[in-house]
């Protein structure tokens, strides 16, 4: 029997837990039509929390109202990226006849079919969101319109979020059935929204649905009927035992999954399979999780994670400070940005804790190699070498 389980970044879970309540919410907003306001969403979560994967299932909640979907990377060249995709599309809507005078669109859609003309530009291609606006010309008979995903946000540069925003405002403007749904860390969100800018002001607007973990029990449940569908059998308390590690952080419940069911592979899971199922999800999820995001981190932060890994259970700033050398104001700058990039939490007046599961126990047992990185990069930047 396959393996059920996808533990791979992006890919859908053969079972999406706890989410429901975003997808209701953006359904109604179709439902709705022009300027309802989870057509505009910023979605934000720490890494491993179903982001990219959420993305994929709005679009399919666009695509079941007869939307086309335009998914994206945010990068260089994106915006040529969303015209080449909106143009492909509208191509494969109805046969394109660019003639001097008009335009001819022979369209079918998953509702229906309609001719139309409209002028021909002389050029072959049009800005982007010309494109997107001939694309939606062409759906409008229909009532359907176009939902752009935009995944990673942080690789944003600061004149494409601005001309993105500005076209998608004037679009809303227009009364054009326009969804943009974009997704990223929250630190890289909070920095987009912290310019001055008209068109960063209008993405505050945007409904900002923070992706969270999933509550144990509806962990538990999930694996119970993972399991079962898939043709084996999981009892109550092993399918708790299952939930329970994975803190209801959702790529770790694909992970848990995936080297669970790996250990037997027939027959009922056991005792044995989930014992050695969690140890090696727990491996995986520290060099495919915690080790790219640590390194996406300055050398202050990962030392102030460290010293916060010394404690058993939530840290107080002062405390880490302490052991930093430094003071509460100085170790306070580097708290602020792991709470915006998600790596720890608030956890009552004063203190914090880790956001991740096994953050804190990856830290530990890395301690030495990373203070020892970070030793070693000095010494070379002390002798002229590179810093």
């Amino acid at each position: 029997m396959s393996n059920p389980f996808k533990p791979t970044a992006g890919a859908t879970p053969p079972l999406l837990v706890g989410r429901q309540p975003v997808l209701d919410a953006f359904q109604e907003s179709i439902e709705d039509g022009p300027g309802s306001p989870y057509l505009l969403q910023l979605m934000t979560g720490a890494r491993g929390v179903g982001k990219t994967v959420m993305l994929n299932e709005l679009g399919e909640v666009a695509q079941a109202n007869g939307w086309v979907v335009i998914h994206v990377t945010a990068g260089p060249g994106m915006l040529e990226r969303i015209a080449q995709r909106a143009r492909v599309r509208r191509q494969e809507l109805g046969a394109v006849d660019r003639g001097h005078g008009a335009t001819t669109w022979s369209v079918t859609t998953p509702l229906g079919g309609v001719s139309r003309q409209s002028p021909s530009p002389e050029a072959e291609s049009w800005p982007w969101v010309d494109e997107v606006a001939a694309l939606l010309d062409v759906l409008a008979a229909h009532q359907t319109g176009v939902c752009i995903t935009v995944d990673e946000i942080h690789s944003l540069d600061v004149e494409q979020m601005q001309t993105l925003a500005g076209d998608i405002q004037m679009l809303i403007r227009e009364s054009r059935p326009i969804a943009l749904i974009m997704a990223g860390l929250p630190r890289a969100v909070e920095e987009l929204l912290a310019g001055e800018s008209r068109p960063t002001t209008f993405l505050r607007r945007a409904e900002r649905p923070v992706l969270r973990d999933v509550p144990v029990s509806e962990v538990a449940d999930s694996f119970l009927q993972i399991v079962t569908d898939a043709g084996r059998s999981l009892s109550d308390e092993l399918a708790m035992v299952c939930a329970r590690a994975t803190n209801g952080y959702p790529f770790m419940i694909q992970l848990v999954g995936y080297h669970t069911w790996r250990q037997g592979r027939t027959g009922p899971i056991t005792a044995e399979h989930v014992t050695a199922g969690v140890a090696a999800a727990r491996a995986r999820l520290g060099a495919l999780v915690h080790e790219p995001a640590l390194a996406d981190l300055s050398e202050v932060d990962r030392t102030f994670l460290v010293k916060m890994a010394q404690d058993d259970g939530a840290s107080r700033l002062a405390d880490i400070a302490a052991r930093m050398g430094k003071t509460s104001q100085y170790a306070g700058v580097y708290r602020d940005r792991l709470l915006k990039a998600g790596m720890i939490q608030a956890a009552g007046y004063g203190l914090v804790d880790f956001d991740a599961p096994y953050l804190r126990e990856y830290l530990r047992e890395h301690a030495a190699h990373l203070m020892a990185d970070r030793h070693t990069r000095h010494t070379r930047s002390d002798e002229g070498g590179p810093g």
